[in-house]
């Protein structure tokens, strides 16, 4: 498959410990891969961003997410199943090894499968997971177009901005903890709390 060359030309940065804007089906976001710790800490200085927050990662399907936890909950798997790819986040539990940035010392970690294609190209073409938060200042709005992304990062801008137009904007993807039980919706954003409940109770009825 050939790769878009503003697309190889962002995983280049990526790869070299760089700091890259990119849409996805909600607003734009900013990646850094997750195997450079300098970048991931850059993101926190160029979003101003409290440390305790930390970053949610795109992977490219489910078999990414054995570098990241070492567990995958029943509750996960039809939520995975329906909504990936999609605005949903998933909080499993973290390997021990992963850099601050991602946990945030609290021994979990977020990770979606972006629909927008460009997500899922540079995430492709990184070879690894790369961070996906939001391209705003901290207590901003988020960014829907490089425009804007300039204007904000003003003093610190990303080191490359994958240009895909206006994006959609709306809400923030859910975020859903599967570590708990019963599960917990941390944050209900582009797919509702509702559909959630209902699609892990399906699993559990259908269960033999």
């Amino acid at each position: 498959m050939r790769t878009d060359p503003g697309v190889k030309k962002a995983a280049e940065f990526l790869h070299a410990g760089g700091v890259v804007a990119f849409p996805t089906e909600t607003s734009y976001g900013l990646a850094a891969s997750i195997r450079s710790l300098s970048a991931l800490e850059r993101i926190f200085r160029m979003k101003r961003r409290p440390k305790e927050k930390p970053l949610l990662v795109l992977v490219s399907g489910i078999p990414d997410l054995m570098g990241l936890t070492g567990e995958i909950p029943e509750e996960a798997i039809p939520l995975m199943d329906s909504l990936w790819p999609g605005p949903l986040t998933i909080l499993f539990s973290a390997l021990s090894d992963l850099p601050w940035p991602l946990t945030g010392s609290t021994g979990r970690i977020g990770v979606r499968v972006s629909s927008h294609p460009l997500a899922q190209a540079l995430v492709a073409a990184t070879g690894s997971p790369i961070t996906a938060t939001s391209a705003n200042l901290s207590g901003l709005a988020p960014a829907c177009d490089p425009k804007e992304i300039r204007r904000q990062f003003a003093e610190d801008p990303p080191d490359a901005i994958l240009d895909g137009g206006r994006t959609a904007g709306g809400p923030p993807s859910t975020i859903v903890d599967v570590t708990t039980s019963p599960v917990h919706i941390v944050r209900e954003g582009a797919i509702s709390e509702g559909t959630i409940r209902r699609l892990i109770r399906e699993r559990e009825t259908s269960a033999p």
